[in-house]
């Protein structure tokens, strides 16, 4: 075999290319790289998405190819049965008029329903517009009237309840149509009965119809959560996702036959995941909620699981409680394994002492942590947001790997990620294949490459904005490189100066911060003060918990932060955290509030990130009084 094919099976199959590296990328390397991803690209032959289910046909037909958890059964969907029922949603699409480059928007849940609708409309070049399935009625009508969706179809009653009273539905305009039984007026599932009987004398129009679908053509029209403003519409390509796709290959271990699947779908992250599992026929079970999850992980029993840092913060939290709650000689175990734990670092060799300390901790410890997550777990994926290093570290050395990568809508959307073997606790690991990046004067993350999105839908001066005239896309993140290792150091937009002049990247301040099981959310504010402070929502939960044992006397979340013994114990935390932060960026003073952030209430996105914008107008007085700007009372630190 020629050296350089044979770098190119390796590459697809097991990847053992990807060698921790720190040197910088010479010219040579770029050229191979490139090369190596013509040959992947040419090997594959799959341009458009819906050419992935076909590939699962061929190669890895399942009988649980897709199934999802309702009323508390699993329902399995073959590989066959999904491409089947594609083809009649299709068929009836193509008897009702539709045209390439119409929209039809969703508003639903995961479920295999979902890449029925999904393939069907891509196959033919209809735009899907995948949206969540909890925002508000203002939300829902932007994004309806913006998308010229002319078809919507939902899931369950309360999602078409979102939606009845925006004028263009309750007037008919727009009809509507649903998966499960609700008052929406038209089913999903008359579509595929109607549709089988048109399927084969539409066939002929069908394959037509596909032939004529491009790479270059619009396969979807996602929605951005938008922390300020209105949503973005992000115009994203067959040759986007799939570029994308392909090159995320890499990050899978072998042997991965199961994944479970709760992150929403309408979202890039899990889209492109989605993806992923039905090239490499990999069984996708759609978790029954959010709630249900561990017991979903359990029954399951799952080699994959996608996720965001705060699920694993909570899963660490419930963990750390548990083991607070042990007596004598177990507890003593079970905090020396943490301590041991964060000792670890993913790509480096431990010392002799650190590996037989972790072997015994395993077997004592950590069995018990992989086996809540169902006892198969080979690779978490990590995305949406910052994972604090020590979870990394910690998890990593659980035999648990997690892997934290990067990316953007706009990048559709995987940048760079850890992969295993070279998990690097802090960065956000190896570029893939496809990413060329470069960091500006001012440490802005610059990229180019196939998976850029085409476009803002109807907004060609933001687009302008964002990608310059060499086509390097600005991601507004702040990072270092080092060789093929990116580094996040912040949010440019979320930077601000103090009146001494210094730069704070808040989000590396928050990080941190949240490290303590005392702080659910917190917002780090100072912008041309002479110092930070902090807004913070506590972990309820937690703290309730820890009021007890101290005897601490409340009747709600209000009376507990005003008082002194808890005041008391977040100045203990913030101290210890304030170690861990540069000096210019410490947290003087903070105030406690009585609020639960999150998405339904305004100060979280559907992806939970801070909406600052909100947060700043909703605790403008208390913000001020942290800077001795008003009499209100703050619960402040000393």
């Amino acid at each position: 075999m020629k050296p350089f094919l044979f770098l190119i099976v390796k590459l697809k199959h097991n990847c053992t290319i990807n060698k921790p590296d720190t040197e910088l990328l010479t010219e040579k390397n770029i050229i191979i790289k490139k090369l190596i991803i013509r040959q992947i690209k040419k090997s594959m032959k799959i341009k458009r998405t819906f050419e992935f289910i076909e590939h699962a046909i061929e190669n890895y037909p399942k009988e649980d190819a897709f199934s999802v958890k309702r009323n508390g059964k699993w329902e399995k969907f073959s590989t066959e049965e999904i491409k089947q029922k594609a083809d009649f949603f299709s068929s009836w699409l193509i008897e009702s008029g539709f045209q390439k480059g119409d929209k039809i928007l969703t508003v639903s849940n995961n479920r295999p329903e979902w890449n029925i609708a999904d393939i069907g409309m891509e196959q033919i070049g209809i735009i899907h517009v995948p949206v969540y399935p909890t925002m508000g009625k203002q939300e829902y009508e932007h994004l309806i009237k913006h998308s010229d969706a002319k078809m919507i179809i939902t899931a369950k009653p309360e999602h078409y309840n979102r939606i009845k009273e925006i004028p263009e539905v309750k007037s008919g305009e727009i009809p509507v149509y649903s998966f499960d039984k609700s008052d929406a007026p038209y089913s999903f599932n008359d579509i595929l009965i109607s549709g089988e009987k048109t399927v084969e004398q539409n066939n002929g129009k069908l394959q037509q119809m596909r032939a004529d679908v491009t790479e270059k053509d619009i396969s979807s029209i996602i929605y951005t959560s938008g922390t300020t403003g209105q949503p973005k519409g992000v115009m994203l390509t067959h040759k986007n996702f799939v570029s994308n796709v392909l090159a995320q290959i890499c990050v899978v271990p072998e042997n991965v036959s199961k994944a479970i699947s709760f992150l929403p779908l309408n979202h890039v992250y899990e889209r492109s995941l989605n993806f992923l599992y039905i090239y490499l026929g990999v069984s996708i079970y759609y978790a029954e909620s959010a709630e249900t999850l561990v017991e979903d992980i359990q029954e399951v029993k799952p080699h994959v699981l996608a996720t965001v840092p705060r699920l694993l913060e909570k899963i660490y939290d419930k963990i750390y409680d548990k083991g607070r709650e042990l007596k004598g000689i177990k507890k003593s175990i079970f905090f020396s394994s943490l301590r041991s734990a964060q000792k670890y670092e993913g790509h480096k060799s431990p010392g002799l002492f650190l590996k037989a300390k972790l072997a015994l901790d395993n077997k004592l410890v950590f069995d018990k942590w992989r086996e809540a997550l169902g006892g198969n777990i080979k690779i978490i994926v990590s995305g949406g947001a910052a994972l604090q290093p020590r979870l990394a570290r910690i998890f990593n050395a659980a035999q648990i790997p997690v892997c934290e990568g990067y990316g953007l809508t706009e990048t559709s959307p995987v940048i760079s990620v850890n992969r295993i073997g070279d998990i690097r606790p802090g960065t956000v690991g190896k570029l893939l294949e496809t990413s060329e990046i470069k960091i500006d004067d001012d440490g802005e993350i610059l990229y180019k490459g196939p998976c850029l999105m085409k476009g803002y839908y109807k907004d060609p001066e933001l687009t302008e904005d964002v990608i310059d005239e060499d086509g390097w896309f600005h991601t507004g993140d702040m990072g270092e490189l080092n060789g093929d290792i990116l580094k996040i150091t912040g949010r440019k937009k979320e930077l601000f100066k103090l009146s001494t002049g210094k730069y704070v990247a808040p989000q590396l301040v928050e990080n941190i911060m949240k490290e303590s099981p005392f702080i659910e959310q917190l917002m780090v504010v100072g912008e041309n003060e002479r110092y930070c402070s902090a807004i913070i929502s506590p972990n309820f939960l937690y703290l309730k918990k820890w009021a007890s044992l101290h005897d601490i006397q409340f009747k709600n979340n209000l009376d507990l932060i005003k008082n002194e013994k808890v005041i008391k114990k977040f100045n203990e935390e913030i101290d210890e955290l304030n170690f861990d932060v540069e000096d210019t960026m410490t947290i003087k003073k903070f105030a406690l509030v009585c609020d639960e952030w999150g998405p339904d209430t305004g100060e979280l996105s559907p992806t939970l990130k801070l909406k600052r914008d909100f947060l700043h107008k909703k605790y403008e007085t208390r913000i001020k009084n942290l800077y001795g700007k008003t009499e209100d009372e703050g619960f402040l630190k000393n």
